[in-house]
């Protein structure tokens, strides 16, 4: 009896043995496969049926949710969302999400392993916490400078903290109301199929995930390079420039549109932006030099802020025409908004360029920091000598050169303007540029950085420039940021 008892103990251990086996097989091995099922609706149901973390500027909430008491409960709702959707993204129940809403997506939807009480808590449990905050760097009035500066119009705008590299606004125009591709109806279905086929591509982050040929401003860089290398000792000294240029080995020559250009020195030629001086700057100080200094500003770089962005090019392999032509922004030298606002932020910062970053701390349901962004610094770009002169060139383009209207009564301001052709045979309409920095009275570093981009300036096409279409809004710009 007590055998048979025993017997049938043990079988009963074994069968028990053998269903926690096989519960553990597809709650743990099996359960990635289970998850990936197109026919498995388990997750999508559990995803929305809590509401999800939020997206934080200055303690301003920038997302909500919307309890719609359907299977998929509930939907991202954003309450000024046209003005962030630069940084929010979108998170829709139909089509992904993008942005913020993408990379901090474990964060904001609680399945972030830093939001757990304990280590392997959530995979031993498979529960989901609530979702967690993602606090950002942006300052809203700094946002609602950059939105409203820009009107609608085709463009972006970009705005550093040159001491830190955190990014205060960011703004891609024309926008979009990330709220219309929440949901899963035939609306959202309609608002997506017209977003796709708007030509003005509202979807497109250009702030961000789109270069232009930065004409100009990239000026800043060449002059770095002819001053480290040596090249240009003295900025008030001529530098010997024809006006009309002849590239090298070539018959095309190159003009100015201001005047006063013809053996311009240094300091003369960044404030009138002469072209000549400048291209023959790059030929001279030649390709390695030219493509060392962009790189060490950010250019030809993969680039995190935690959202991807798209690198800003320079070609490592030109003849001297070609690096003549990029010393002045073009040939197909390109760059995202955010790049140049770094150019301007690195100048501004003493020449030491800080990595740009757009969340400052990510937090916990009730508040808690799990983590922190600390800002980072790379090598020097140039010496404090030449970041001085540089300075102090940009103040002189503002005072006396093409940037005059982003000047700010009693405040110190350095630009410099840009104005790029592109399309076959520069026949699209240009692109206005203007990258600057301020600083107030008594402070040790300028407070701000701005790049500006306009792709359709409110001017006839011969007029279009930097200086007038996108200095002013540089101009309200940095005026939010030092309120």
């Amino acid at each position: 009896m007590i055998r048979n008892t025993r017997i049938a103990a043990g079988c009963s251990l074994l069968l028990f043995l053998a269903l926690l086996l096989g519960a553990a097989r597809v709650q743990v091995l099996k359960a990635p496969e289970y998850d990936a099922n197109p026919a498995n609706r388990r997750q999508a149901l559990e995803r929305y049926a809590q509401p999800r973390g939020d997206i934080y500027a200055a303690g301003r909430r920038l997302t909500g949710s919307t309890d719609t008491r359907q299977g998929l409960r509930y939907e991202r709702s954003y309450p000024d969302g046209r003005r962030y959707a630069a940084v929010t993204g979108f998170a829709s129940q139909l089509y992904g999400s993008t942005l913020l809403e993408d990379t901090e997506d474990g964060i904001l939807a609680g399945t972030d392993p830093r939001l757990a009480p304990l280590p392997l808590w959530g995979d031993l449990t498979r529960g989901r916490r609530p979702g967690g905050q993602v606090h950002t760097t942006v300052v809203p009035a700094v946002q609602k400078a950059a939105f409203r500066g820009l009107r609608g119009r085709k463009g972006a705008v970009v705005a550093l903290e040159p001491a830190t590299g955190r990014v205060l606004a960011l703004v891609s125009s024309p926008g979009y109301d990330p709220a219309l591709l929440s949901g899963n109806s035939p609306a959202t279905t309609l608002a997506w199929d017209r977003f796709l086929a708007d030509p003005a591509q509202p979807l497109l982050n250009r702030a961000i995930r789109q270069t232009y040929p930065p004409g100009s401003t990239f000026k800043v860089i060449t002059a770095v390079a002819a001053l480290e290398s040596g090249v240009v000792t003295d900025v008030d000294a001529p530098t010997r420039t024809p006006n009309p240029y002849r590239l090298i080995g070539s018959t095309t020559l190159l003009r100015n549109e201001s005047s006063g250009c013809a053996d311009a020195p240094l300091r003369e030629a960044f404030a009138q932006s002469c072209n000549t001086v400048f291209a023959k700057l790059g030929a001279t100080v030649g390709t390695a030099r030219i493509v060392a200094t962009a790189e060490a500003f950010g250019f030809n770089e993969g680039l995190e802020i935690p959202s991807p962005v798209l690198p800003s090019h320079v070609s490592t392999r030109m003849d001297p025409a070609q690096v003549a032509l990029s010393a002045i922004g073009q040939y197909d030298t390109r760059a995202t908004p955010l790049q140049m606002a770094r150019v301007a932020a690195t100048v501004a910062a003493g020449g030491r360029t800080m990595r740009p970053y757009l969340v400052e701390r990510l937090a916990d349901a009730d508040g808690e920091t799990v983590a922190r962004t600390r800002p980072e610094a790379g090598e020097p770009v140039m010496s404090p000598g030449t970041a001085a002169l540089l300075r102090q060139l940009m103040i002189d383009a503002v005072s006396d050169g093409t940037g005059g209207l982003a000047a700010i009564d009693g405040v110190t301001v350095g630009g410099k303007t840009g104005t790029a052709q592109h399309g076959v045979d520069n026949s699209e309409r240009p692109y206005a540029w203007f990258v600057s920095w301020a600083q107030r009275p008594g402070t040790a570093v300028p407070e701000v950085a701005v790049a500006v981009v306009v792709e359709d300036a409110e001017a006839d096409r011969a007029d279009i420039s930097g200086g007038g279409s996108a200095a002013p809004i540089a101009r309200g710009v940095m005026r939010a940021a030092l309120r």
